[in-house]
C-alpha cells in the first residue's frame, strides 16, 4: 500500500492511498479556504449515565448536492474545488469539514457537567467513481480499503486521549446520508461509546468463565446449524444472526478472533474482503436497486492492552421490513430498548441465499 499525506488549504489533512505509488505533485484542494472555528463539545446524560455531543454547526454541511456540487468528486476546475484532487489514487481519507468530536474548545458552562469533545472524525472516499458503490469495488480495491482502515486505526490507537475506532458506512438517504458518493467515515471517540462498551463487557465476561470468544463460539455454532450461513470461506463468514434485531441484518467477521483490522493477517483480509463483497452484491441483487444500510466495524479498544476476548467484525443493519415498508424503530426499541422483530431471521436468510452473485 502506497500514501501521500498532504495538507488542504484550511488546514485539514488529507491522505490519499493507492496500491501502486502516487504522483507527490497533487496538490489537496479543499472548498474552504480558512479554518472552521467551531468546536463540538460533550453534555452529560444524568439518567442514562452517559455522554452526548454537540456539534450544531453540523447543519450547515452539504446536504445531497446534484451531481455536479459533488464534494467527493475529484476536482476538474481549480476555481470550484471539491474535498479531493484528481490523480493516481485509489482511496483517500480527510479530516472532517463537521465534525462530531474535536478539536478542542472551551465547553460552556451548563446545570449537567459538560466537557470538550476530544476525538477525531475521518471522511473515508472509497473510489474516485461517484457512481460506484463499495460492493461494485474489485477485492484488490476492498482489501486496500481494508489496509486503510488498519492503518487508521493505528495512527488513532497512537493519540493517548483515544480509547475506541469505529469505522462505518450509512448507504442511502433512507438511513441519512447526505452525500452519495461511496464514502464511510472513521470516529475515534475518547471512550468506549456505550454499544460496544456493553459487547466488549460481554465478550469478556464469556472469555473469563469459558476461556474462549463469544463470537468465536457463536459463528462455530452457526455453522453447525447452516441455516443462515450467506458465505463460507476458509478463514471469514457471513451469516444472519439467529438473534437479530433488523430483517436482513447480517454479521460478518474472521472465523478466528481478531482484534482489529491492524491484525489481519493478508489471507484473512482477502477472505473477509470477498465476504463482504458477496453481502453486497446479495443486497443489491434481492432488491434490484442500491440496498440502504449502516455498517458497523466492532473493534478492540485501542487502551495498549491485549484483548483475547475481542473479535472484529462488522454489523449490518438495513432499515427495509419489506418490500414495500421501512423500518425504522419504534416505541419499545426507542423508548426501552427492546427490540421487537415481525420477521424471522431464518426467512430473510433465505431470501439472501437464493440470490447468486459472482465475486471476482
Amino acid at each position: 500500500m502506497y500514501s501521500l499525506e498532504l495538507t488542504k488549504p484550511d488546514g485539514r489533512r488529507l491522505i490519499l492511498y493507492s496500491r501502486e505509488a502516487i504522483n507527490p505533485d497533487i496538490v489537496a484542494p479543499s472548498p474552504f479556504t480558512e479554518p472552521l472555528n467551531a468546536y463540538p463539545h460533550l453534555r452529560w446524560h444524568p439518567l442514562r449515565g452517559e455522554w452526548v455531543t454537540y456539534a450544531a454547526y453540523r447543519q450547515g454541511r452539504t446536504f445531497l448536492p446534484p451531481p455536479e456540487y459533488n464534494p467527493l468528486g475529484i476536482t476538474t476546475d481549480p476555481s470550484h474545488p471539491t474535498e479531493v484532487p484528481a490523480g493516481n489514487w485509489d482511496v483517500a481519507v480527510f479530516d472532517n469539514r463537521f465534525p462530531s468530536l474535536g478539536p478542542i474548545g472551551d465547553p460552556p458552562s451548563l446545570i449537567v457537567p459538560s466537557a470538550p469533545a476530544v476525538g477525531h472524525c475521518e471522511v473515508v472516499v472509497f473510489t474516485k467513481d461517484a457512481k460506484a458503490s463499495l460492493g461494485a469495488l474489485s477485492l484488490a480495491h476492498i482489501e486496500l480499503l481494508m489496509e486503510v482502515w488498519a492503518e487508521r486505526t493505528a495512527v488513532m490507537a497512537r493519540r493517548e486521549d483515544i480509547a475506541y475506532v469505529l469505522p462505518f458506512e450509512n448507504r442511502g438517504a433512507e438511513v441519512g446520508v447526505t452525500l452519495h458518493h461511496p464514502h464511510g467515515q472513521i470516529y475515534a471517540y475518547p471512550l468506549v461509546p456505550p454499544v460496544p462498551s456493553r459487547m466488549q463487557q460481554e465478550a469478556q465476561h464469556y472469555y473469563e468463565a469459558r476461556g474462549s470468544g463469544v463470537l468465536q463460539d457463536f459463528i462455530i455454532a452457526e455453522r453447525e446449524a447452516g441455516v443462515r450461513m450467506l458465505y463460507e470461506g476458509e478463514h471469514a463468514v457471513a451469516f444472519v444472526p439467529v438473534c437479530a434485531r433488523y430483517p436482513y441484518e447480517v454479521w460478518l467477521a474472521p472465523t478466528e478472533p481478531v482484534e482489529s483490522f491492524v491484525h489481519l493477517t493478508p489471507d484473512q483480509r482477502l477472505d473477509l474482503a470477498r465476504a463482504l463483497k458477496t453481502v453486497l452484491l446479495k443486497y443489491d441483487g434481492l432488491w434490484q436497486r442500491p440496498f440502504p444500510y449502516l455498517m458497523a466495524w466492532y473493534q478492540a479498544p485501542v487502551d495498549g492492552k491485549a484483548h483475547p476476548e475481542a473479535h472484529l467484525h462488522a454489523e449490518f443493519y438495513p432499515p427495509y421490513r419489506t418490500r414495500e415498508r421501512l423500518k425504522y424503530l419504534a416505541g419499545t426499541e426507542i423508548a426501552a430498548g427492546f427490540f421487537a422483530m415481525d420477521a424471522l431471521p431464518e426467512e430473510k436468510a433465505r431470501e439472501l441465499q437464493q440470490v447468486e452473485v459472482t465475486v471476482e
